[in-house]
């Protein structure tokens, strides 16, 4: 890359990056939604990240000489790639950036209702001296189902390892421990967590409805750290409010923001996380500064990137 090339970058990682690029680097640097539409064309690389994903789809599609689409999320639902596959964009993406403290979130999720301690809670803002403990569920010795083997998941079966949970995993390619796409509903039954892993893809769309629903244990909990539409949510609401599985820990939901009137909210068998796994941590930035630069020294160099989007999956 000895030639000047444009890329098109977020203020909010400039002090990570800036004193760290080669000089063949043009920066245009952006703070709002305006200011990245105005950079984009002339950019070949691009990281529109924002929190208003229409605001990132426009800038994304007004880059129209982009040839490295880079972002911080490991979903990119919301993002138009149609315009960009055509176009023969690479795409890189944040898989893994926020797993550790994902993967904590579902231990955490895992833990308060395995203990019952939002009930514990109450009971201390009652001032109350419970005798008995509201949760009496040990997670040693249960059975996890585990949806999605990638870097969430990964960490996931660590972590439920140290506490002695049995790990089935799901994967395209099944073996030693881990089932096939088509062989884990049969066997839904078994298990005392459901976890949800998975990319958001057309494959995935309710990949959890009534039917999955109705074959999980009665006292079975649903964990959702993937994307609402996982998870057929109208039928959710009707097996929690007939208690027909135990309960639900969903840090994402569908729409969100969650509308303050959904019944969802009113269940005392469903827990709300309000997508806050990936963001309860500091060094989410720091993290993508450094694959950027890693990544970015890999298109100097002309070797492949890593972390890219396979556009067709959509993962």
């Amino acid at each position: 890359m000895a030639r000047t090339v444009i890329a098109a970058l977020p203020a909010a990682v400039r002090p990570l990056l800036e004193a760290r690029l080669p000089a063949e680097l043009q920066v245009r640097w952006f703070s709002t939604p305006d200011e990245a539409l105005a950079i984009g064309p002339g950019a070949e690389i691009g990281w529109f990240d924002m929190v208003d994903k229409s605001h990132m789809a426009a800038a994304i599609l007004a880059a129209t000489d982009m040839k490295w689409l880079n972002s911080i999320y490991a979903g990119i639902d919301g993002m138009p790639l149609a315009a960009p596959s055509e176009r023969g964009v690479l795409l890189t993406n944040g898989a893994g950036i926020n797993a550790i403290t994902i993967a904590e979130y579902v231990l955490m999720g895992m833990l308060t209702i395995a203990k019952g301690y939002r009930e514990v809670v109450r009971a201390q803002q009652r001032h109350e001296w419970l005798t008995d403990p509201p949760g009496k569920v040990e997670l040693a010795g249960s059975r996890a189902l585990l949806l999605g083997y990638g870097a969430i998941g990964k960490l996931i079966e660590a972590r439920l390892a140290a506490f002695d949970v049995a790990v089935t995993m799901v994967r395209r390619t099944p073996g030693a421990g881990a089932l096939g796409p088509g062989q884990w509903r049969e066997r839904l039954g078994e298990f005392d967590w459901v976890i949800l892993a998975v990319p958001a893809t057309a494959e995935t769309e309710a990949l959890i409805g009534a039917a999955e629903l109705a074959a999980m244990k009665p006292s079975a909990v649903l964990l959702n750290i993937a994307r609402g539409s996982v998870v057929d949510q109208a039928a959710l609401v009707d097996a929690l409010g007939a208690r027909r599985i135990g309960a639900a820990f969903l840090d994402v939901t569908d729409p969100e923001p969650l509308p303050a009137q959904h019944p969802l909210w009113s269940l005392d068998n469903a827990h709300i996380t309000m997508h806050l796994s990936g963001r309860s941590q500091t060094l989410m930035f720091k993290r993508s500064a450094e694959r950027f630069l890693d990544n970015l020294a890999r298109w100097r160099a002309g070797q492949p990137l890593l972390h890219q989007v396979d556009l067709a999956r959509g993962y």
